[in-house]
Formats: C-alpha cells, sequence, structure tokens
C-alpha cells in the first residue's frame, strides 16, 4: 500500500449521514487534481464519469458518510444527549471521544452511570444508547453558542499502522473511498462509460445509492464496501465471513442483495486469470450499495460488489490490511478493464 497518508485524511474528515459536504469537498479537491470532471446529484451524491469505447455502463459505488450521531437535546448542565444515524453496538461507546460538528467542532467524551454505583442487577444489562450522554466539559450557556439540536457528532480516532494492518475511525467505508479514488486515478480509456459514484446517506438506509442508480441507469454493477472479518479468538470457522489478509472478497450476498451468479462467476475466472487471491463473502445480516445498483434503475443491471475485509466492524475503531487494499484496487482494475470480453449470455 503506497499512500497511507492519503487513507488517514479521508477517515479524518466529517461525514455524518446526510452531512457529507466535508468530506465530498475533500474528495473534490482529490480529483481535480487529476484532472476530472464531476458532477453532483440533488441528493449529495458525487458522480465522476470516465468515457469508454463502447456504449454501455458500468457503475461503482462507494458511499462517504461514516457511522454517527446527531444532537437531539442539551440538558441545563451542558450534557449533549443523541440519537445514533447508522448502527452501533451501544457497548463500544464507554469513555470514546466525539466531535460535535456546529458553528465551531466540539470535542466530548461519551459518558454512562460509572459501575461504582450500579446495582448488581444493572451491571448484568447490557448497555443501550439512551444510557449515553457527552460530556464537553462547557455550560449550556456557552455550548449552545457553538453547538445546537440537529448538528452532527462523529467519532474521534486517528488512524494508526498495527504491522500489516490499519485502525483507526471509519474505515467503513472510507477505505473503499480510497480505493475508488486509486482507481479512477489509474483507469484510461476503459471498454464501456464509468460512473465512479461516492454516495451518501448508505449507512441509514442505501439512500444516494439508490438516486445514482436511477439517474445513470447502469448495465453493469460494482458495490465497493467492507464486509465482516470475525477471525478473531472465539470464532468458528462458519462464521467468520471474511478474514483479514486473505484477499478482497467476491460477493456472493448479504442481507438485501443475491449478486448475480454472471458477476459471481466473472470475479471468479478475474481473480483466476489475474492470479490475485480473492475470497468468497456470504454476509448474513448488513446491506450495501449493491442492492440499489441491481435494482433501482429501468430493468436492473447485472450487478455484484467487491468487499474489504474489515475486523471491529461498526466500533468506535475498525481495522484493515495493506495488502488486502492494494489487491481491491487491482482486482477492480481488472474486473472493469476486461469485462466487455466475458460472454454474458450464460
Amino acid at each position: 500500500m503506497k499512500n497511507i497518508e492519503l487513507l488517514s485524511k479521508i477517515c479524518s474528515v466529517a461525514g455524518a449521514p446526510g452531512h457529507e459536504k466535508k468530506i465530498r469537498d475533500f474528495i473534490i479537491g482529490e480529483i481535480k487534481k487529476e484532472g476530472l470532471g464531476y458532477t453532483l446529484d440533488n441528493l449529495g451524491n458525487l458522480i465522476v464519469k470516465i468515457k469508454g469505447k463502447k456504449e454501455k455502463s458500468i457503475m461503482v459505488a462507494a458511499h462517504m458518510d461514516e457511522i454517527g450521531f446527531i444532537v437531539k437535546h442539551i440538558d441545563e448542565k451542558g450534557f449533549v444527549f443523541f440519537h445514533p444515524l447508522g448502527g452501533f453496538d451501544p457497548k463500544t461507546l464507554t469513555s470514546q471521544r466525539v466531535v460535535i460538528h456546529g458553528t465551531h467542532d466540539v470535542l466530548g467524551v461519551m459518558g454512562s452511570k460509572p459501575i461504582h454505583i450500579m446495582s448488581a442487577e444493572d451491571r448484568k444489562k447490557t448497555p443501550k444508547i439512551e444510557d449515553y450522554f457527552i460530556d464537553t466539559g462547557l455550560k449550556k450557556e456557552e455550548l449552545e453558542k457553538k453547538i445546537s439540536v440537529g448538528d452532527p457528532i462523529t467519532r474521534y480516532s486517528e488512524l494508526i499502522e498495527l504491522g500489516q494492518n490499519i485502525n483507526g475511525k471509519s474505515l467503513d467505508n472510507r477505505a473503499s473511498v480510497y480505493v475508488l479514488l486509486q482507481l479512477l486515478k489509474k483507469i484510461k480509456q476503459p471498454p464501456y462509460d464509468i460512473y465512479g459514484v461516492f454516495t451518501v446517506q448508505e449507512e441509514v438506509g442505501l439512500r444516494g445509492a439508490s438516486a445514482a442508480s436511477l439517474l445513470i441507469n447502469p448495465d453493469f454493477g460494482f458495490g465497493l464496501d467492507t464486509t465482516i472479518a470475525f477471525d478473531t479468538p472465539g470464532s468458528a470457522k462458519k462464521d467468520q465471513v471474511s478474514q483479514l489478509g486473505n484477499g478482497p472478497c467476491i460477493k456472493i450476498m448479504d442481507s438485501q442483495t443475491i449478486c448475480d451468479y454472471r458477476m459471481v462467476n466473472y470475479m471468479k475466472e478475474i481473480s483466476k486469470v489475474k492470479k490475485i487471491k480473492t475470497q468468497l463473502e456470504i454476509l448474513p445480516a448488513g446491506a450495501t450499495d449493491t442492492s440499489p445498483l441491481q435494482r433501482m434503475n429501468s430493468g436492473g443491471s447485472i450487478a455484484g460488489a467487491i468487499s474489504i475485509p474489515t475486523r471491529h466492524i461498526h466500533q468506535t475503531i475498525e481495522m484493515v490490511n495493506k495488502s488486502d487494499l492494494s489487491n481491491t484496487i487491482l482486482f477492480l482494475y481488472e474486473c472493469l478493464m476486461e469485462i466487455d470480453t466475458y460472454d454474458w449470455s450464460h
């Protein structure tokens, strides 16, 4: 992996669902450096088109939003209460730092009832989102000059290297944003028109990809996202979904998509011919932009997905493997460049 600094910047920029402007502006800056054109739709999706040699179209979707929160109440003491934007495991929130994005960014820490004063019964209970509040250290009067109800909140975490892996917040799905950016820099004269789409509001219902797919009406669709790597102690082989370091995943299905068997077979063939190590992914719960890519257009598209194995997904920090990232770029590139050579009739 060549550019960890770029990935670190991508992960650090705020972009909770419905509030993607900052990360979108950052991506636009990177696109302009390459001399690429772009358009924005009304929902906020960022669309980059690379003209192909033949009259068919491919849409590659990577969502740029990250799971986060939104301010719903500030009490008389200045403590902030919030609503989640995307799926969270509440027990991972304890004592975690966050940033509230108002007229100024305000740092805070997730607080809850100290264990010392919990009853024996309370200690046995699974925590709920409602049990948490954000402590900014500021009084209500001072705080309300900087933030208000409706402001987005994101996690605060530095990206670091751990061995051959990378660890930090929002690698779901900023790892895929990084991959798509690197791909758009690399690809020249593809066989078909390629629409690289950085989508919005995936974490709250695949909303951006639905609008973009209706607009583009692609013949082929590639979802680009992360997936579970439950390859840690206590996991059974049958439950792992994927493993870090074993290459990008060819999605078979998730909770909302059965990938087109032709696309799955095509990806398997590319993996074999190009000698790129891949894994097969069946994700029992959780959905991706692959679903609207496949269905939200006239007649549907031949759709599949490439997934990046990720440990500790939807937790405060997440982990991906460097070689998996590099091989995802290579694998997606080969899939796009060879797509007109495959017999899609069988």
